[in-house]
């Protein structure tokens, strides 16, 4: 399965990323996880060592430009398109506990200097992880979708947004919906977080009118404490994992529907 993650920042979408990582991972699952949010912390969530010298793909400039032709932040007519990059997982991906992860780094936009080679090997790269690999990938996206585009929208098997009981959080996710249907990703499913009252989770699906649920997790004080205190908050709290469990469950469902492989 290729399944995008993304939301309004702090709605969750780390924990959610992490969380089924470890379930697929547990399940016997090979797992790639990708952290495409140049604000998240995928790495420390999941407890990897060290997780802040992990060198985002992007910044790697020695690869960029033995894959491209081209030093990052130069200004130059020609570059490789489409690098090749098939070999990058095997030997930058850091390992553990039956997950592999990697950072991708910011895709920047015009105006920012000449960032065309990064794009290019960022891109190749996800490229060949959405559709060569025979593996669940799980991608942690910030709250645009900007890692993915008309070449990988079809081969997503779900765009999840991340919601939590708020109006900034749904009209992200309204927003989230709209610019995946301009590339052609349907697959479009929410996740309530935070989940407080059953007026929380009446509130979010009156509000989302035709948006898939694939299940709601209760907020629980003791994710935030295990947060405070550098603890593991996978393991923190039974409810949290319960429903993580639940929606690990409808995504493979999902996956067994007629037409899908």
């Amino acid at each position: 399965m290729k399944i995008a993650i993304s939301g309004k920042g702090g709605v969750g979408k780390t924990l959610l990323s992490s969380m089924l990582s470890k379930i697929f991972a547990e399940s016997g699952y090979s797992v790639i996880a990708i952290d495409a949010d140049p604000d998240a912390n995928l790495a420390a969530t999941l407890g990897f060592p060290n997780p802040d010298q992990i060198t985002p793909i992007s910044e790697m400039s020695d690869l960029i430009e033995e894959r491209t032709g081209v030093k990052p932040g130069q200004t130059a007519p020609y570059f490789r398109l489409n690098p090749k990059v098939d070999d990058i997982p095997e030997k930058y991906a850091q390992k553990q506990n039956g997950i592999r992860l990697m950072r991708m780094g910011r895709i920047k936009k015009g105006g920012t200097g000449c960032y065309c080679p990064e794009n290019a090997l960022l891109k190749a790269l996800l490229t060949h992880l959405l559709i060569a690999r025979n593996e669940v990938v799980i991608l942690d996206m910030e709250a645009g979708i900007e890692h993915l585009g008309r070449g990988t929208a079809d081969v997503v098997d779900k765009l999840i947004v991340v919601v939590e009981p708020g109006r900034r959080s749904i009209e992200t996710a309204l927003n989230i919906k709209k610019l995946a249907a301009e590339i052609g990703l349907q697959n479009v499913a929410v996740v309530g977080n935070k989940i407080r009252t059953p007026s929380d989770r009446e509130f979010l699906v009156s509000s989302l009118p035709g948006f898939e649920f694939l299940g709601f997790i209760p907020y629980d004080q003791a994710i935030v404490d295990a947060d405070l205190a550098s603890r593991s908050v996978l393991e923190a709290s039974a409810q949290v994992k319960t429903a993580a469990n639940d929606i690990y469950q409808a995504l493979l469902a999902t996956a067994r529907k007629p037409g899908k492989n």
